[in-house]
C-alpha cells in the first residue's frame, strides 16, 4: 500500500507576507523484517543454485547462507538469512515449496526457533593484551583454538547479537582475519 503523508508548513515570508503551503507525498509503506528460512532438500547437484537464484531473482539480498548435510541420508539443510518484504517473501517461499528437490520450508520470523552462528576471529595480541583478550573469551564462553606470538584465534558461538557484541569488544585490539558461518536454525 501507499501512505499519503501530509506536509504542512505555515510561517512568515522573509518580506513579512503570510503564506501557507501544503504538499502531499506518497511514500511506499514497506516493512522489512529479518527472516531465517530453513529449507530441507534432496542433496542433489544444482539445488543450491536454484534456491539462491529464486531469492536473488525476486530482489532479495541474502545476508547469510549456510548449507550442510543432515542426519538423514541424501538430505541437506539450507539456511538463508535475509531482510525483506513479507508479501514478496511469502510468494518466494510458495515457489520454493514447488521445487522438486525441496522437502520442507520453514520461515523463522523474529524469535521463532533456535538459531546459532559460529565465528572464528584472529585477534592481534601481545604480552600486554593477551590476558585481556583471554578474559573476554571467558565472558563470552569463547574458545582459544590457536596461539601465536602476535595473535590468538578464537571461536565463539551464539546468536547474532552475542557475536556482534564480542566482535565490537575485540575490535579495539585489532582483527586480522574473520570467518563467520551464518545462522543455522531449528524449531
Amino acid at each position: 500500500g501507499r501512505l499519503a503523508q501530509l506536509v504542512r508548513a505555515t510561517g512568515l515570508h522573509p518580506v513579512g507576507h503570510r503564506f501557507e503551503s501544503c504538499a502531499v507525498h506518497h511514500l511506499p509503506l514497506t516493512f522489512f523484517m529479518r527472516h531465517v528460512i530453513s529449507v530441507l532438500v534432496e542433496n542433489k547437484f544444482g539445488v543450491l543454485a536454484r534456491i539462491a537464484g529464486l531469492f536473488s531473482g525476486r530482489g532479495f539480498n541474502i545476508d547469510t547462507l549456510n548449507v550442510g548435510p543432515t542426519h538423514l541420508e541424501g538430505r541437506s539443510r539450507i539456511t538463508v538469512t535475509l531482510n525483506g518484504d513479507e508479501k514478496a517473501l511469502e510468494q518466494c517461499i510458495n515457489q520454493l515449496d514447488k521445487l522438486i528437490d525441496v522437502i520442507e520450508v520453514n520461515n523463522f520470523v523474529g524469535g521463532e526457533g533456535v538459531g546459532r552462528e559460529l565465528v572464528l576471529v584472529k585477534i592481534r595480541t601481545d604480552s600486554e593484551t593477551r590476558s585481556e583478550v583471554t578474559q573476554l573469551c571467558d565472558v563470552f564462553r569463547g574458545k582459544i583454538i590457536d596461539v601465536a606470538p602476535s595473535s590468538l584465534i578464537v571461536e565463539v558461538t551464539g546468536n547474532e547479537n552475542k557475536i556482534k557484541a564480542f566482535l565490537s569488544l575485540v575490535e579495539s585490539f585489532g582483527i586480522s582475519e574473520l570467518a563467520r558461518t551464518g545462522t543455522v536454525s531449528l524449531r
